[in-house]
C-alpha cells in the first residue's frame, strides 16, 4: 500500500505542470459550457453604420446591390453553434452619399451578449463592444462589418419628427427647375423622409464666355426655391437628417429623390 502511495506521489510531482495545464483547460471548458448552455442570455440594442468597421478610415461605402441584400436578410438571424440567436436586424435605413452610387447604411440590431461584471461593458463574439467599436456579423446569406454608433439596454427610439425647409439654388439652369416635380420624394427603406411640396423660381442671368472665348455673353439662369417636408432626428439644438447631416440654415444638403439629384442646394430656412 505504501509503495502504491509513493508511486502516486512521484507521478504527481513529475507531472505537476501537465496536471496544472489540464486543470486550467478543464476549468475553462466548464465555464464555456456553462455560458453556452446554462447562463441566462442578455440582450442589448445597437445602431450600426455598415462599413469596414473603423469609423476614422475612409473606405468605399456599400453599393445598391449590397443595400438590396440587406432587405432580403431582414428575416434571418445569426446563430451560435447551439442554435441560439446571436444577432437580428430590426430595421434598416439608407441614404445616398454625395452624388455617388454608394450609400450610408444604418441598422438597428438586437444582440445576444454577456455583460462584464462591475465594468458596464458588453462582450459579443469574444470581443468587448461599445460606441465606436468595429463589429462583424455572419448571417446565413450575408456577411458584413460595421461600426457601432449607439448602444442601449432598451429598444432604440428611431422615431423621426417632420419639419419643413426651404431650399434654394442660385444660377441654376432652366432645365433643372423643369426637372423638379412636386410630390417627388425619397424613401430611406423604412419611411418617406423627404418630399417636395412646392416650387417657384425667379429668372436671372449670368455672364459667361461663348465657344470662341468672347466675354461677356448673357446666359439665362433661374433662382430656384423649393419647399419640402423632411423627417429629422432632434439632437439638443440641432436636427439631424440621415444620421449625420445637420439641417441648419446656410448649410448645403446631400439629397437624391426618385427623380432628381438636389446637388448644390442650400438650406434657406427651417420651419
Amino acid at each position: 500500500m505504501k509503495k502504491v502511495a509513493e508511486k502516486i506521489r512521484k507521478f504527481l510531482l513529475e507531472k505537476y505542470f501537465l496536471l496544472v495545464v489540464l486543470g486550467c483547460l478543464a476549468f475553462v471548458g466548464l465555464v464555456s459550457i456553462y455560458q453556452i448552455f446554462f447562463s441566462k442570455p442578455e440582450y442589448i440594442y445597437v445602431k450600426v453604420k455598415v462599413g469596414q468597421g473603423l469609423w476614422w478610415a475612409t473606405t468605399q461605402r456599400p453599393s445598391i446591390w449590397f443595400v438590396e441584400a440587406f432587405k432580403r436578410v431582414m428575416k434571418e438571424e445569426e446563430k451560435e453553434i447551439t442554435g441560439k440567436p446571436m444577432a437580428k436586424i430590426l430595421s434598416i435605413r439608407y441614404y445616398p452619399f454625395w452624388d455617388s452610387n454608394q450609400y450610408d447604411v444604418y441598422l438597428i440590431m438586437k444582440l445576444r451578449v454577456s455583460k462584464l461584471r462591475n465594468s458596464g461593458k458588453y462582450n459579443f463574439r469574444r470581443s468587448v463592444i461599445g460606441v465606436g467599436s468595429p463589429i462583424e456579423f455572419e448571417f446565413p446569406s450575408l456577411k458584413f462589418s460595421g461600426t457601432i454608433i449607439e448602444i442601449s439596454e432598451k429598444p432604440i427610439n428611431d422615431k423621426l419628427i417632420e419639419k419643413e425647409i426651404i431650399l434654394t439654388k442660385k444660377n441654376a439652369g432652366p432645365f433643372e427647375y423643369d426637372s423638379i416635380t412636386v410630390g417627388d420624394f425619397y424613401h430611406d427603406g423604412k419611411e418617406k423622409v423627404f418630399e417636395v411640396i412646392g416650387k417657384s423660381n425667379q429668372e436671372t442671368q449670368t455672364l459667361t464666355e461663348d465657344i470662341f472665348g468672347n466675354y461677356p455673353v448673357p446666359d439665362k439662369r433661374v433662382y430656384i426655391f423649393i419647399k419640402a417636408k423632411i423627417k429629422v432626428k432632434p439632437l439638443k439644438n440641432d436636427f439631424i437628417f440621415g444620421e449625420e447631416q445637420i439641417i441648419k440654415e446656410g448649410k448645403f444638403i446631400n439629397l437624391i429623390t426618385e427623380k432628381f439629384n438636389f446637388r448644390d442646394f442650400q438650406i434657406a430656412k427651417v420651419i
